[in-house]
């Protein structure tokens, strides 16, 4: 075993071995991967050790003659019994770890998580703070025509954010396919299923960020699906919350005052790119050209290009197309971003309809009315 904790050093140096993380549960799981680790190391030593002594001791060329025999009551009792005994006792340390995993008994926070294709949703309870949490890199990024960092795939805009030395527990789940939510430094990887609420906890010892990303294979985008959570301070997460709710509540009350107003094609169309890029890009393309066979074009649709199909445009926007990758982007976006991003639709890629959709437009298609 001291001969091979040597390579387990470096290797855990060089980032090659388990994370320890952050959390009392992550060092738990890294102390029962040791463990298990140096067990099967022993016997991987002292098999092959064995083995490579028979062959070299008994070998033909020294003469050896081969022993003619036939059952053994005690080598059949060792060689069941000692496997045996081996398992229960890498069984017993690996119990008590999975039964502290499922303890979500007692928590100081509760955290729901809802994953759709490709974004997570956050909601606080006790809290009035909810949000969508998105990959920040652009698609230039993505395909290399900007700067980025090494990061790039596992940033946000905007990000987890946790007390230190508090029990928080997530109630995850699924508004589409099966996601699956992972974040190294905490031990916690739980599967996001449609219909079905999952829990997991942890309780961070220290401040940070701390990155993950889904790990199951959700669909073409499965790869931008980051999570990064900051572990503050309970005085920061304190504040950091009632700075939150009270921005969410002022966003509440801003969209109730732009049902009255009426916004320029200019910046409609500024703002609206922005959402189109970092919500509808990836799907239908930077230019509206869509994916053939996959993902509908924009570029000269019918749905976005015909005056009499203004509603149809909003609808789908608003409440997504069942059965199909479409999400609902009402419960997402403001009703400035939506009525943004139609009109971008509408006006971009030689569309050029004139269409400017407001927010009023979008509130009526939301609650049922005719325009």
């Amino acid at each position: 075993m001291a001969l091979f904790s040597g390579p387990a050093l470096a290797a855990e140096r060089e980032g090659w071995n388990l994370t320890q993380g952050v959390t009392a549960i992550s060092q738990q799981v890294y102390d029962l991967h040791m463990t298990i680790f140096y067990i099967c190391v022993a016997i991987g030593v002292l098999v092959f050790g064995v083995m490579f002594w028979a062959i070299i001791r008994h070998r033909k060329s020294k003469g050896a003659k081969p022993a003619s025999f036939h059952e053994s009551t005690k080598v059949e009792i060792a060689w069941t019994l000692v496997p045996f005994l081996i398992l229960v006792g890498m069984a017993i340390p690996a119990t008590q770890v999975l039964l502290d995993m499922e303890d979500t008994t007692e928590p100081e926070l509760t955290v729901q998580v809802t994953g759709s294709q490709w974004k997570w949703h956050y909601r606080y309870f006790d809290h009035d703070v909810a949000f969508f949490s998105l990959l920040a890199s652009s698609p230039e990024q993505i395909r290399n025509e900007r700067q980025k960092r090494d990061t790039y795939l596992l940033e946000v805009d905007q990000p987890l954010v946790l007390p230190v030395g508090r029990k928080v527990r997530f109630l995850i789940t699924s508004q589409d396919v099966i996601h699956s939510w992972w974040v190294p430094a905490f031990a916690v990887k739980k599967d996001a299923n449609p219909g079905f609420i999952n829990e997991a906890w942890t309780k961070i010892d220290k401040p940070g960020i701390y990155r993950g990303q889904c790990a199951e294979l959700c669909g073409k985008d499965h790869g931008f699906m980051p999570i990064v959570v900051i572990a503050k301070p309970q005085e920061e997460f304190d504040v950091w919350v009632q700075k939150t709710a009270l921005a969410q509540q002022k966003a509440r009350e801003e969209e109730q005052r732009l049902l009255d107003m009426d916004m320029p094609m200019d910046e409609l169309m500024a703002l609206g790119k922005q959402v189109y890029d970092s919500r509808c890009g990836m799907c239908h393309q930077s230019e509206g050209q869509g994916m053939p066979g996959v993902f509908p074009a924009l570029a000269g649709a019918e749905i976005a290009v015909q005056p009499d199909r203004l509603v149809d445009h909003i609808d789908i926007v608003v409440n997504g197309k069942a059965g199909t990758a479409m999400q609902a982007f009402g419960p997402q976006l403001s009703l400035k971003e939506l009525a943004a991003v139609v009109t971008y639709e509408r006006n971009a890629w030689g569309n050029d309809t004139g269409d400017t959709v407001q927010a009023a437009q979008i509130n009526a298609v939301k609650s049922g009315e005719d325009l």
